[in-house]
């Protein structure tokens, strides 16, 4: 019985990972919410994730990378504080803005000058990412404006026919976002409230700062 599941997840992240390959959107659970996973530097698959969250064409996509060495392929001039946070914080529910690498599409940030990136702490989108061998969008697969989604049951009946997988891999999602912050200047700033608490980070950040 292992076995046949072993091999059903085996294909399962197979077809996913083609699927991202080919420019498609897959829908696969993380350790905070239910995803939206596509090709961050291509720009029709990105517009493909735009169209399927029905999201305003000023919000930028979030990023998902495997780990620090991965943060090079969107991130420039990150501060010397950054690999801190990441070593005590990735993987995990901190997600980090930064400033983007030239090759980032203006589209997945909304032609802003930084991209929000973070390390998921679930096999699903690491094995996403590893497969395809590049970041992946991170942005919650829940329609824009509506709760978030509780179970791939309602994932599939809410936008099921609009991605063109929907990977069932791993734990569920524990049903907490994100905390974002933006590091971009001197002192961080809190741009959302979420699994980490802002005050760890700010002791991090102060501590690799002295």
């Amino acid at each position: 019985m292992a076995d046949t599941q072993s091999q059903q997840d085996t294909e399962a992240l197979s077809q996913a990972v083609e699927c991202l390959k080919d420019g498609g959107v897959v829908a696969t659970p993380t350790d905070t919410l239910f995803g939206l996973a596509a090709d961050v530097f291509n720009t029709a698959a990105i517009d493909r994730v735009f169209a399927v969250k029905g999201r305003p064409e000023n919000l930028a996509l979030p990023v998902l990378v495997n780990g620090w060495e991965q943060l090079a392929l969107v991130a420039k001039e990150v501060p010397p504080q950054t690999k801190r946070l990441t070593e005590r914080f990735w993987p995990g529910g901190l997600t980090l803005v930064v400033p983007k690498a030239d090759a980032v599409p203006d589209r997945l940030t909304a032609v802003g000058p930084t991209v929000a990136v973070r390390m998921p702490d679930h096999p699903a989108p690491m094995a996403l990412i590893d497969g395809l061998g590049g970041p992946v969008t991170g942005t919650s697969a829940n329609i824009s404006g509506a709760p978030d989604l509780a179970s791939l049951d309602d994932l599939a009946a809410q936008i099921g026919e609009q991605v063109d997988y929907i990977l069932d891999f791993g734990p569920p999602p524990q049903g907490t976002q994100s905390t974002v912050v933006d590091i971009t200047t001197d002192t961080p700033k809190l741009l959302r409230e979420g699994a980490i608490p802002f005050a760890s980070v700010i002791e991090v950040w102060e501590a690799a700062s002295t």
